[in-house]
């Protein structure tokens, strides 16, 4: 009777531990696995048991782990048993994330048993650099910050004593010579103000605005500054809160991310400047977008040009970093928007895809809700959201984080989830014949199948799977790139917890 009490209590502790529990003999073949270990790698249960853990590692990995185990046993050794140490782990689809793993032993029947706990610390890491990332700027906003007044310093000495020339008289030489040296000087005080609004000790003069008016009168300089052969697109909605910016510093910071699209699409092509309300009242999506819970006026600039590289992507708010040095850029133009976003108690995010285009979304505090906000995402969590009954989703992305963040989002609603890292890879998985209700992909993804292609194929193919596809665009600006017909909605991210719920609902 005691045997099977503790045999329940066991069972229970493994079901209800978030970590990853695995049980395995001396030779490294896994007897029992708890849910979370399942969720964690993407296999099943009846898959794991019975193999060694082998397959839950990187190859380099692997191909020591036996040997470590071996001279354990044979020594008493212990490396990592009862330690713990940060290792690397391999996901059914092959991705390799970050792990920390505990192990202990046990001599149960004459026979040595391994149990080890593993947490995954892909979050954390996520975390770690996103911190490490907001000090490098906060560090070299200081560092600029300060050179910045000082050089402020110097050129006031240096302009007001070239006026000082001008106004004593000179002749037609050297006022050429004084006009050229004022030019110069007056071109270095203006990189030291952008400099300043980087580091956010910029002297702005904020004012009540509406950002659809603000942005209407910098179009009216972009279509004269950007030429023919780019198309300008603005999506505004009907109601929007006023917000407490400069006026000038926005309008300048528009026209830089409107010449950075510019540049990035030299055949020319398409960006769309839009701007809505928005309530960051969800736990998921405050999580993606970094952003803390309140009410924003988020304006997004996208455009359907080259995009930009991952490290690009790291680096572009920080001064002085340029893929444009060979046309002069000076790498000020996003640190400066970064800044005076910063500066105005906003945030500033950017969604990049190479080959598709690259969106900007600025978030600006709201003085007052425009309309009454929605029932908050937190407070509709429970039962009030609309819930499956354990219909399988497809959860088609690349990016491992957003992948792992949809996933928990939908089975949170109640429904059973499959992974896959490309279009190609969803439709193979499609044509082993396994369970799908729902295909959920992200609209661009390395591979030959595009989200469009893929929800063509699913739809021809396997007609009976609905199909919801999302994007990180403000706007499908890259539909008729893909040669899409516009057929599908799309649910653009960052979405809300209720949002998701409610368009999986519409769908089944």
């Amino acid at each position: 009777m005691d045997h099977n009490r503790d045999a329940a209590l066991l069972t229970a502790l493994m079901d209800a531990a978030a970590d990853a529990i695995i049980v395995a003999d001396r030779h490294g073949v896994m007897q029992r696995v708890n849910p979370a270990a399942e969720q964690l790698f993407g296999f099943s249960t009846s898959v794991l048991v019975g193999q060694s853990v082998n397959v839950l590692m990187p190859k380099a990995l692997a191909d020591v782990h036996d040997g470590f185990m071996a001279h354990h046993l044979e020594t008493g050794e212990k490396r990592i048993i009862g330690i713990g140490r940060d290792v690397e782990g391999k996901r059914r689809d092959g991705t390799v994330f970050p792990l920390h793993l505990s192990v202990g032993s046990a001599e149960v029947g004459g026979d040595t048993v391994f149990i080890a706990i593993l947490h995954d610390l892909t979050e954390r890491h996520a975390a770690q650099e996103a911190l490490a990332r907001s000090q490098r700027l906060d560090a070299v906003g200081q560092l600029t910050g300060g050179v910045a007044h000082d050089f402020n310093n110097l050129l006031t000495v240096i302009i007001g004593n070239l006026e000082l020339l001008q106004m004593r008289g000179a002749d037609e030489r050297q006022t050429g010579l004084i006009d050229d040296a004022l030019t110069s000087a007056e071109l270095g005080a203006d990189l030291t103000r952008r400099l300043l609004v980087f580091a956010r000790k910029g002297d702005l003069k904020p004012v009540e605005v509406d950002l659809r008016a603000q942005c209407r009168d910098a179009l009216a300089i972009l279509r004269r500054t950007i030429g023919e052969r780019y198309q300008i697109r603005t999506d505004f909605a009907k109601t929007v809160s006023k917000v407490m910016i400069d006026p000038v510093q926005l309008q300048s910071a528009l026209i830089n991310l409107a010449l950075n699209a510019r540049d990035a699409m030299p055949e020319g092509g398409e960006f769309l400047i839009s701007v809505a309300d928005i309530t960051i009242d969800d736990h998921y999506m405050a999580q993606e977008t970094d952003i803390q819970p309140g009410h924003y006026v988020r304006l997004f600039v996208s455009d359907d040009g080259e995009g930009m590289p991952l490290e690009a992507q790291r680096r572009a708010f920080e001064p002085f970093f340029t893929t444009k040095a060979e046309s002069g850029g000076t790498g000020l133009g996003l640190a400066m928007v970064y800044g005076f976003v910063r500066q105005s108690g906003g945030h500033i995010t950017l969604y990049s895809e190479l080959g598709h285009g690259t969106s900007f979304g600025l978030y600006f505090p709201a003085l007052r809700p425009a309309s009454t906000p929605q029932t908050s995402g937190e407070d509709r969590m429970g039962n009030d959201l609309p819930r499956g009954t354990g219909q399988v989703v497809l959860v088609v992305e690349d990016n491992p984080h957003v992948r792992k963040l949809s996933v928990a989002r939908i089975r949170d609603l109640g429904y059973q989830t499959l992974e896959a890292t490309s279009g190609d890879d969803a439709y193979a998985l499609l044509g082993t014949g396994l369970r799908v209700d729902v295909l959920f992909s992200d609209l661009v993804m390395p591979g030959s199948l595009n989200g469009y292609d893929l929800a063509a194929k699913v739809r021809a193919e396997h007609p009976h799977v609905k199909i919801l596809l999302t994007s990180g665009y403000a706007s499908d600006v890259v539909t008729g790139k893909m040669g899409a017909t516009g057929e599908y909605r799309i649910l653009h991210k960052p979405y809300r917890h209720s949002d998701l719920a409610e368009r999986l609902q519409a769908l089944l």
